[in-house]
């Protein structure tokens, strides 16, 4: 009997913690765009439940993606994979929780140190924008950036860069070298940092320093959870993004408002 090429299982997992994040990111997105947002001349109501079923349809696909091209290459989310085959998982999660939140919280504090040296050198003037989300919106949309932004930059467009550039190399399939994988993680990177220039863009003027800003800082968060991806697997990723951003969007502003 032929085998699925999707875990279908290990799909509705994924798509429920795709769904987790997409709606914890409303709060703190309403609040950055306040102001954008009371122009728009249609009910908010209509415009959240919008946003919510585009991006539900837009993880369904790159999910479904993710996973067959994942499963072509020898990545993927072996916690999940193994819990639904009813396997223990325990063993491999305790492997790699240590290294998830260390590497994660090297990830969030380099960024604060670089956010804070490229302040220094007036990259931007971020002084007009007074919509800041509070602590318990950064720990929402912490499930955003840990799950959705993992499953889309690194399961989805890493997955697909290293099939790619197998392809064209004619590597043998299943064992990309190390030249392809590091090549997938800097591009997925370099993207990872231009997703946000655009609700950057709606705040403040956008400036070449502030790009250079935005492609640095992520991507130092790019690299380590790209890295993670491939030697631990997507689960690990995501553990470390979410821990991150614990502490860019919880922690830190916490002890910025005492």
């Amino acid at each position: 009997m032929k085998h699925s090429p999707i875990n279908w299982k290990v799909f509705i997992i994924l798509f429920i913690g795709s769904l987790i994040g997409i709606i914890g990111v409303i709060p703190y997105s309403l609040t950055l765009q306040k102001d954008i947002l009371t122009e728009i001349p249609i009910p908010m109501e209509f415009v959240i439940a919008l946003s919510i079923v585009q991006s539900a349809v837009l993880f369904f696909v790159i999910i479904l993606v993710g996973l067959f091209l994942s499963k072509k290459i020898g990545l993927g989310a072996p916690i999940i994979e193994r819990f639904v085959e009813k396997k223990d998982a325990l063993p491999h999660l305790k492997s790699i929780i240590g290294i998830s939140i260390t590497l994660g919280i090297v990830a969030g504090l380099l960024i604060i140190v670089g956010d804070y040296i490229f302040g220094m050198i007036n990259t931007t003037d971020l002084s007009g924008i007074t919509n800041i989300p509070p602590p318990w919106q950064g720990f929402l949309v912490s499930f955003y950036g840990g799950i959705n932004e993992e499953i889309l930059l690194r399961l989805f467009f890493m997955s697909l860069l290293i099939w790619i550039f197998v392809k064209i190399t004619r590597s043998k399939q299943g064992s990309p070298s190390s030249t392809i994988v590091w090549t997938a993680i800097i591009f997925s990177s370099i993207l990872f940092g231009l997703a946000h220039l655009p609700i950057v863009a709606s705040l403040t003027t956008i400036t070449p320093l502030y790009i250079a800003r935005a492609l640095i800082l992520n991507g130092i968060g790019g690299i380590i959870f790209g890295w993670l991806y491939w030697k631990k697997g997507l689960e690990s990723a995501i553990i470390s993004h979410f821990t991150a951003d614990i502490i860019l969007h919880v922690i830190f502003p916490f002890f910025l408002l005492m």
